[in-house]
């Protein structure tokens, strides 16, 4: 109960600062002290999406470098900020994966990571265009959740097992579904089915609206 307790705490915590960040104007000081502020409480709280691999300070800081441009994108009504965060750190890593025959990683330590080196290189961060624009949109789709849908449709009796996270998995490069079934102790099919019963046709819809073609699984 402590540890639920704690971690409640924290997501408000999260939520009240980026809430206040909000309130004060674009590269004003107020906005950056509050910035700063998250950044060393999620930093802190040890909460953060972690891999082994050598693009994983890049992806972070590029994770840090769009929450810092982009706080408003944070819907509180979808998920909490760590959910939030995390969501965007992953969807890093798998773009790092993806290129990662094509890109040579800049490592930053954790201990340079802090709010001033990551501010000023806001507009240094590489450009993105040979990722296909359905992807990108399709990212951003999931990743913002508008109509709350996507974080709202779950596994039965699994809140945390949504529509959001398993189409994020599944974007490519993709999370084999029996990595997804051993990360969330789940039987090898409860993922599968429910991804091809409500993921695929959320998918395909919005395939649709954008003007493709429908998306495969």
């Amino acid at each position: 109960m402590t540890f639920v307790h704690t971690i409640s705490n924290l997501n408000q915590q999260l939520q009240d600062l980026v809430a206040e960040a909000c309130s004060h104007p674009a590269k004003s000081l107020m906005r950056r002290q509050k910035l700063s502020e998250i950044v060393r409480v999620v930093m802190k709280s040890g909460k953060l999406w972690k891999e082994n691999t050598a693009y994983y300070n890049d992806a972070l800081q590029q994770t840090w470098l769009y929450f810092c441009r982009n706080p408003e994108q944070y819907n509180q009504e979808s998920c909490t900020v760590l959910t939030w965060l995390n969501n965007c750190l992953k969807w890093r890593l798998q773009d790092f994966r993806s290129r990662e025959a094509q890109i040579q990683a800049k490592t930053v330590p954790l201990s340079s990571l802090s709010i001033e080196n990551i501010t000023g290189a806001i507009e240094s961060l590489p450009a993105t265009d040979d990722i296909p624009p359905i992807l990108q949109e399709t990212y951003q789709w999931v990743f913002t959740d508008p109509d709350n849908d996507l974080a709202s449709t779950h596994v039965k009796g699994r809140p945390e097992v949504t529509c959001q996270i398993l189409i994020l998995r599944r974007l490519p490069p993709e999370t084999p579904w029996k990595n997804i079934a051993k990360e969330f102790d789940l039987p090898p099919s409860t993922a599968p089915n429910f991804y091809k019963r409500e993921c695929l046709p959320r998918l395909r819809n919005f395939a649709i609206k954008q003007g493709y073609h429908e998306i495969g699984n």
